[in-house]
């Protein structure tokens, strides 16, 4: 299967793995493991201390790099077009969101994958010894990143590299341009600051927004055609800006964008058909090729634009070095809408191979296999979160076997899906039951049902509750409950957390593919429930700053469930149990006894709750003392979307994901008619119903929206929401409002930098040049919002487990924003309470390895008597505090009338 990196030009629709096919198809090896440290020349392992603030920060998970196919292999001298096959980069990861787009990208064009650091992984000594006495490095990349050059703990080893790397290619992207401000240090700052540039605040924050780009047509922009109208468009994430006038002599500006135009991407589509031709003839073409120290002369072009500049209010998007091979780079060559982003980078590739060439060092690049990093880079990883677990093959095995049952066209005759959870699972207030329900199944957004109860003699409850840190020293460990079919129940304290421990389940099942091949679905049985929120500090996290009251994850372990194809209308009964004990004879009986209800099941008989009849509230209900009350207050939410604005435009974060929790007590209200009435206002394709009776715990979800999803195929996908509005009262309103979504610059940023950001967390742990995005900014209707959706997906590599697939994107960055870290941690500082199950993941793992995870919004949680719903937006330079908190409102509305309506039907 072919995949492709979506872009709006030609020249990466291609499908891109293509690019991988070489000779030997062994000849990529990719191996995970984990990160210690680094080995100085005499291998002495060199452990770096972080500061507080990075010491929990996430590690990349990353394949391994190079085998002996083209690393340490000695080339006879006269084999150049060997020598030049693969390009070797150092990336130098700068804490950032977006890192992992340009490693995708330059896996394919250097043929090799990229090594990934962060930027105080590795000591100057030990870098220095790579690039220089090893040679193991052609380039270097340095990546966006949160954090100020002017900050050591920020820029970390880029200052260095800068200044001592004078004749190693370095290519800076956003971090090391400019440089004040943290999340605005990108390269180009950091390249403009260690030469003495100033930084300035651009005229407006532009994050996850288009503009056209001016350039010089040096060779980093060779082929790329110039100016407005030419096709030319890029993606900026920056509030500041370099100030031109502060350009010292050896710094020559080489792009501009014009700094009050910025373009909507609807407008992007057709990018690809404009010629270079068109590009403005006014503008010098500057052809610097590889002789850095010319080319003085460009001084004076410099010179003669800077008024030019001021005038026509152009920002500075690239700069170069007249004596050294570095460059950097303003805007974001690797995000999904830039034009000719990876034409940057294959410029930058011909640029690093000319140079070696020009400067007879080609013959250099050796790296035998006896040396020590080609031991290093086999066998240390960039992750830290790659569990033991997963390289330890001493883990006990469960052999399990399934049996199934298939109905045809059977749902629909014995009433639904509705009617069938109700009489077979939804007695006895239906205690310990789930149910993973495709209530909305319009435009194929969703095919299949899941539901069940307490099960056969596999069955089992596990509940997860983290420490309190303050009396534990352990990052991420906690308590965990398992109670099983018997009633016995058994806690521990898990020092490597929740994820750590279901990892180790998953990995222990062993199975036949046989058994289920001739199902259409991936979950035939496994773990079923939810990851709280605040499991994020599993993931890279450092902190929470709040302790959830509900449990942190619970899941069942299902046995027999019951499966509906809701394309097909055909119903399974499914039942898993141990081949070392097999209890052939209870799983017949499941089976037998609910085939049987199921036949008997009649429309007229089934047991059904009341429908509620809908009623319009007003909108004082919401403020009313009988209903719902908010952590926030509206002038205080509206003060928290001013802080958010603040920090953006500080260069802290793109986007602020921020949240609020509205609560009421509902005593003994019947929580299964909550979400039967909640389903009917509001199907979702990715709803859900969870019971946990010795929790005191229901969960009545609506979500719209898919977390992520891995497959029996290995195939990951990600189906972020970014941007809503309300329906209208008339078709012609509606449709309306339907326009304006999806022409609205601020809901396409929005939903832009959410794009890249899940290109990133996926780009983690897929194959090279496989992350692609088949959706983009696709308009969906639900029974109360329109919404943009995309799609990213990728190929998992194969070496990975999807837990490891979990921690390199949870919590989702559509609740998170964009960085992902530093906009938890102002998250963090700014909600006054746990978003505990909301903002978390409903869904299933399958033992079969697959696994399928909502995104919790849209969601009244009932815990201990009071339900509680959350809801929130997305904050971006364009956000307007009064209509950010409308459209949290709105969010909240669908979930709040059920409850308040099915309340007052109950008195």
């Amino acid at each position: 299967m072919n995949f492709s990196l979506i872009s709006l030009s030609s020249e990466t629709s291609c499908p891109r793995s293509k690019s991988l096919r070489y000779k030997s198809d062994k000849s990529l090896v990719f191996r995970p493991f984990i990160k210690l440290g680094c080995f100085n020349k005499d291998d002495h392992l060199l452990m770096l201390n972080r500061d507080a603030r990075k010491a929990g920060v996430y590690q990349s998970l990353m394949p391994g790099h190079v085998k002996e196919s083209y690393v340490g292999k000695n080339y006879s001298e006269d084999d150049t077009s060997s020598r030049c096959k693969f390009v070797r980069t150092l990336l130098i990861d700068n804490y950032d969101s977006y890192t992992y787009n340009i490693y995708q990208e330059l896996s394919v064009i250097n043929g090799v994958p990229p090594v990934v650091v962060h930027n105080d992984e590795w000591t100057w000594e030990y870098i220095r010894y790579c690039l220089y006495e090893e040679k193991a490095f052609d380039n270097i990349v340095i990546s966006p990143g949160p954090g100020s050059p002017t900050s050591p703990v920020d820029i970390g080893i880029c200052s260095r590299i800068l200044l001592e790397c004078k004749d190693i290619p370095i290519l800076g992207v956003c971090l090391g341009h400019q440089a004040a401000y943290p999340c605005d240090s990108s390269i180009l700052q950091a390249l403009g600051y260690v030469h003495g540039a100033q930084i300035v605040r651009a005229p407006e924050p532009v994050h996850g927004r288009l503009s056209e780009i001016e350039h010089t047509g040096c060779n980093l922009f060779h082929d790329i055609p110039s100016g407005r109208n030419s096709g030319f468009k890029v993606v900026r994430y920056h509030s500041l800006v370099i100030d031109p006038d502060s350009l010292p002599r050896e710094l020559i500006p080489i792009a501009w964008s014009y700094s009050s135009e910025t373009l909507p991407f609807l407008d992007n589509q057709r990018s690809d058909v404009i010629n270079d031709d068109l590009a403005d003839p006014a503008v010098p073409r500057l052809i610097l090729n590889n002789n850095f120290a010319a080319n003085l002369k460009n001084r004076n072009f410099r010179s003669s634009k800077s008024s030019e500049e001021e005038e026509r209010g152009k920002v500075i998007m690239g700069i170069m070095h007249t004596t050294r091979p570095h460059y950097g780079v303003q805007f974001h060559p690797e995000s999904v809408a830039t034009c000719h982003g990876k034409k940057i980078f294959e410029n930058f590739r011909k640029m690093t191979v000319d140079y070696l060439l020009k400067a007879n060092r080609i013959h250099e690049r050796q790296v035998h296999n006896s040396g020590k990093l080609h031991l290093y880079l086999e066998n240390i990883s960039s992750s830290l979160f790659i569990s033991d677990s997963y390289a330890n093959e001493n883990v006990d095995a469960r052999f399990l076997k399934l049996k199934w049952k298939k109905f045809e066209n059977l749902a629909n005759q014995v009433g639904g899906a509705k009617d069938i959870f109700c009489e077979l699972f939804g007695k006895q207030n239906a205690k310990n039951t789930f149910w993973l329900d495709s209530s909305s199944v319009e435009q194929r957004r969703a095919r299949f049902s899941f539901m069940g109860g307490k099960g056969g003699s596999l069955w089992k409850q596990v509940m997860f509750k983290l420490s309190d840190r303050r009396n534990i020293i352990s990052k991420s460990g906690g308590y965990l409950t398992i109670k099983d079919a018997e009633g016995s129940s058994q806690s521990t304290f898990l020092e490597n957390g929740f994820l750590d421990f279901l990892n180790k389940e998953l990995r222990s099942f062993r199975y036949e593919k046989e058994d289920y091949e001739g199902l259409p679905f991936d979950f035939c049985g496994g773990y079923v429930g939810f990851l709280g929120y605040d499991l994020k500090v599993e993931c890279g996290v450092a902190s929470n700053h709040h302790k959830s009251r509900t449990p942190d994850a619970c899941f069942f372990f299902a046995d027999n469930l019951l499966v509906i194809d809701h394309q097909n209308d055909d119903v399974y009964l499914l039942s898993i149990h141990d081949i070392p004990n097999p209890e052939s004879s209870t799983t017949m009986s499941w089976l037998n006894i609910t085939e049987q209800k199921l036949l008997d099941l009649k429309i007229s008989s089934s047991k059904k709750l009341k429908k509620q009849t809908s009623r319009s509230v007003s909108q004082a209900t919401f403020s009313n003392e009988a209903g719902f009350r908010s952590k926030k207050s509206r002038d205080e939410y509206m003060n928290d979307v001013e802080k958010c604005l603040q920090f953006i435009n500080d260069g802290e974060s793109y986007e602020l994901c921020l949240t609020t929790q509205m609560q009421k007590r509902v005593a003994n209200i019947d929580s299964l008619g909550i979400y039967i009435n909640l389903r009917e206002r509001n199907p979702a394709p990715y709803a859900a119903w969870l019971n946990f009776s010795d929790e005191n715990l229901s969960i009545c979800c609506s979500s719209p929206e898919r977390f992520l999803q891995l497959d029996r195929n290995g195939i990951l996908e990600a189906k972020p929401i970014k941007g809503t509005v309300g329906r209208g009262s008339t078709p012609e309103e509606d449709n309306q409002l339907k326009l304006q979504l999806q022409n609205s610059e601020k809901d396409q940023a929005e939903n832009l930098m959410i794009v890249d950001l899940l290109r990133n967390d996926l780009g983690r742990v897929c194959e090279p040049g496989s992350v692609h995005v088949p959706r983009l900014m696709e308009l969906e209707s639900y029974a109360t919002v329109h919404t943009l959706v995309s799609t990213i997906r990728g190929k998992k590599h194969v070496n990975l487990s999807p837990v490891d697939c979990i921690k390199a994107a949870f919590p989702g960055g559509s609740m998170t924003g964009a960085p992902k870290l530093r906009s938890v941690e102002i998250l963090d500082s700014l909600e006054s309470c746990s978003r505990g199950v909301y903002s978390g993941s409903i869904g299933f793992f399958s033992y079969n390895q697959t696994f399928d995870l909502n995104i919790v919004i849209r969601t009244v949680v009932i815990h201990e008597g009071e339900a509680s719903i959350g809801a929130g937006g997305a904050i971006v330079a364009l956000s307007n505090p009064e209509d950010e908190y409308n459209e949290m409102v709105l969010k909240t509305r669908a979930p709040m009338m059920t409850v308040m309506e099915y309340q007052s039907e109950s008195d």
